[in-house]
């Protein structure tokens, strides 16, 4: 069975490893980014480990999962803010490790691999959802990635659902992660708080240390209204979004991932129900996507990155 290195390049580290085409992590090495010190420097960590992790074995290829637009035909990095690159030659920086490195985009990367082996394994159509900080993810139809013309294609969170909502940081307004990122449910659990002095939140937060994505379902949990409200309000958000990807692509399975996520059926329970009804034809559809969460965790990152290497470049 052929082996592959993937490697997950993030804001704050950097993780490889030896992954076999069934998926299985065979080695691991990790190393912290530090991108301030420029890409070139970057660049020759990343290098580092690809000969460290291939040394002794017959790799057949290597993929990179990277943040922003990346052109895997040129082998560029045309923009990842959050490692300040821009327009950078990493296939060429990289060469010297013997390889020519196949370059995907991370959330493209961690929805190949869920689709591959994870939540989504044996089906050949799979959208999935990350929501953190944003809300980010890709679509794979017939056992490939969707990457568009200029390999930008699927950012899921930029489509608008509330026409001049919300502004969002990428520019426009409505977006869907200002209304459903894992910061849209603090920013809205704050602000019940300070609506609610004396809601059950305020004795959640101090007990957790602090507001996060967790803190409302905690609220819910324990009979708080406010809580329920802030609930209720991020599944109707979270429910059009991943509505209007069931009506674009049909995928036979939904994963959500991050924290999120971890909700289990408290946040998919609901989030079906809102989904079917919106759903195209729903009164006579037979059939309706899997909604469920992923199970890679974070390896979802390398195990992408090394699949992607497999594929026959386009």
């Amino acid at each position: 069975m052929k082996q592959y290195i993937g490697i997950d390049l993030g804001g704050t580290g950097i993780k490889g490893a030896v992954v076999r085409e069934d998926g299985e992590i065979l080695a691991r090495q990790t190393c912290p980014t530090r991108p301030r010190r420029g890409p070139a420097a970057v660049a020759e960590d990343i290098g580092a480990m690809i000969r460290t992790l291939g040394r002794g074995r017959e790799v057949a290829g290597v993929g990179l999962g990277c943040p922003g637009t990346v052109d895997d035909r040129a082998g560029t990095v045309v923009y990842a803010c959050n490692i300040g690159w821009v327009n950078y030659d990493v296939r060429r920086t990289l060469e010297d490790t013997g390889f020519s490195v196949r370059l995907v985009n991370d959330a493209n990367a961690a929805a190949l691999a869920e689709a591959a082996v994870g939540a989504a394994k044996g089906t050949r159509s799979a959208v999935v959802v990350t929501l953190g900080t944003g809300i980010g993810g890709g679509v794979v139809l017939d056992g490939h990635l969707l990457t568009g013309f200029t390999g930008a294609a699927s950012e899921l969170g930029h489509m608008c659902i509330v026409a001049d909502g919300e502004s969002c940081a990428c520019g426009r307004r409505g977006c869907w992660e200002t209304y459903a990122s894992a910061t849209a449910l603090i920013r809205r659990t704050e602000a019940a708080m300070a609506a609610h002095p004396d809601s059950a939140l305020h004795r959640i937060a101090r007990e957790k240390g602090g507001v996060d994505g967790r803190t409302a379902f905690a609220g819910q949990e324990a009979g708080d209204p406010a809580a329920t409200r802030v609930v209720a309000e991020y599944i109707r958000y979270l429910g059009v979004g991943i509505a209007n990807l069931v009506n674009i692509f049909f995928p036979e399975v939904i994963a959500l991932g991050g924290g999120i996520a971890n909700q289990g059926e408290t946040l998919l329970r609901p989030l079906r129900a809102q989904v079917q009804s919106q759903e195209y034809g729903s009164a006579y559809t037979k059939k309706h996507p899997r909604i469920v969460t992923c199970t890679l965790g974070s390896d979802a990152g390398v195990i992408g990155a090394a699949l992607f290497a497999a594929e026959k470049p386009e």
